[in-house]
């Protein structure tokens, strides 16, 4: 008999990867908890939140789940690994202690600094009148800031202040506002590394790793970059800024050394690695650690991946990395996020979609945000669908979906029209 899994998530990023998984010849029944439309096609959804950790961990032990992965961050701060681990479950994804790299900026900051990894000059505050100070003193010296809540803000808790007036207003919003909860009872003040950033992930079995592949996301709601940050509006793999030496540098620099760092600090490290690096005149620096894959990378990631992602992700919680690879498709990947009117602010909802029965047949579409009423599909969320197409390069990629997105329409649709722009530059 073949093996079960469950994926746990509703996002994009959780479509992309059960599309993949649903291509093992190793599985005989895939489910989502609690999963969308679009990943209702491929596997049975679960009516279980992610958040719903001990549900769902009685649910795998009543249907003899073989493997769980886990896809958003939320469940994986919460420990749901370590429930699931203790009781004897196999799940891919990092313990609570070991997701705090992603969990506690200051966490992961200290740690950078104690084991030597590249990082920007930093100061840690709990209290809002000594960071108002370092921060004007530091915006002395020229150049902006970057302001950072210590815990989770869904990808929205970080600010580049230019002026003391935007220092002001940041700290005053995430210091006394509390506009991020209690994930701004903490907030790390940063110097602004100058170049451009790539995301690079690697899996860990806690001592070995293998490296996937690198790619750029495009946070900003507006074409070059400008208006509020989202949770990500496309990405494209194998960003040419990101040589093979700059990729070894990074392994050599940043990988290595943190996997290492995790196991000496007693939490070992299982599951996705998922590197922010910025890119600049002295190397690789490190933005940020998340502790699962991204989205809306994760889209533009799984098609490039060569086999079947089962055995890798079977290996990684086993402890049993050591002599796996991830072999990678010729050519680029490009995704373009869907949004609705009003995101990243309040959007709309209940807005039917259509034209995705035009498009080409190797045109893949990931949904996030979408409901299903009476066989057609919705927009109902903030992001509501990734429209992925593969290519020799870049530019036949980007050229074939910027195709395909034309295909679809729903009232209010907001792209973007320069995703892997750079690439082209």
């Amino acid at each position: 008999m073949g093996k079960k899994v469950l994926v746990i998530g509703q996002g994009g990023r959780e479509h992309a990867l059960i599309w993949k998984l649903k291509q093992s010849p190793e599985i005989e029944k895939l489910y989502a908890a609690p999963g969308n439309p679009g990943i209702a096609a491929l596997a049975e959804c679960i009516d279980i939140k992610g958040e719903e950790t001990d549900k769902l961990l009685k649910w795998a032990q009543e249907n003899d789940i073989d493997l769980t992965v886990v896809g958003p961050e939320t469940p994986l701060m919460a420990g749901i690994v370590d429930k699931f681990s203790a009781a004897g479950l196999k799940i891919f994804g990092p313990t609570a202690a070991a997701a705090r790299l992603e969990g506690s900026k200051v966490f992961a900051k200290n740690l950078f600094k104690k084991y030597g990894i590249p990082t920007a000059r930093f100061e840690e505050f709990d209290d809002h009148d000594a960071a108002r100070a370092f921060a004007h003193d530091l915006l002395k010296e020229g150049g902006p800031l970057v302001i950072k809540v210590d815990g989770l803000a869904a990808g929205k808790g970080v600010v580049i202040a230019s002026t003391q007036e935007e220092a002001d207003q940041a700290l005053a919003s995430m210091m006394k506002d509390k506009s991020f909860g209690t994930a701004g009872d903490k907030i790390i003040i940063e110097e602004f590394l100058q170049g451009e950033e790539v995301s690079f992930f690697a899996i860990s079995d806690g001592r070995d790793f293998v490296p996937l592949i690198a790619a750029q996301d495009h946070k900003q709601i507006y074409d070059g970059d400008q208006g509020p940050n989202t949770g990500g509006m496309g990405a494209y793999v194998n960003p040419p800024v990101f040589t093979r030496q700059l990729e070894q540098e990074s392994i050599e620099k940043v990988i290595k050394p943190v996997i290492a760092a995790m196991e000496a600090e007693e939490c070992p490290y299982k599951g996705v690695l998922y590197a922010g690096l910025m890119i600049t005149a002295e190397g690789p620096k490190v933005l940020e650690f998340n502790a699962r894959f991204g989205d809306p990378e994760t889209q533009a990631v799984m098609p490039m991946i060569k086999g079947d992602l089962l055995p890798l992700l079977e290996a990684a919680v086993n402890g049993e990395l050591k002599d796996h690879s991830a072999p990678l498709e010729p050519g680029n990947c490009v995704c373009v996020v869907l949004a609705s009117r009003g995101y990243p602010g309040p959007y709309e909802k209940g807005q039917l979609i259509a034209g995705m029965d035009d498009l080409e047949e190797e045109t893949i579409i990931f949904q996030a945000g979408t409901s299903l009423k009476d066989g057609r599909i919705y927009t109902d969320g903030g992001r509501v669908l990734a429209v992925v197409c593969r290519g020799a390069d870049i530019g036949s990629a980007r050229d074939k979906v910027y195709q395909e997105v034309r295909k679809i329409s729903f009232e209010g649709m907001h792209y973007r029209t320069d995703i892997a722009g750079k690439a082209l530059l």
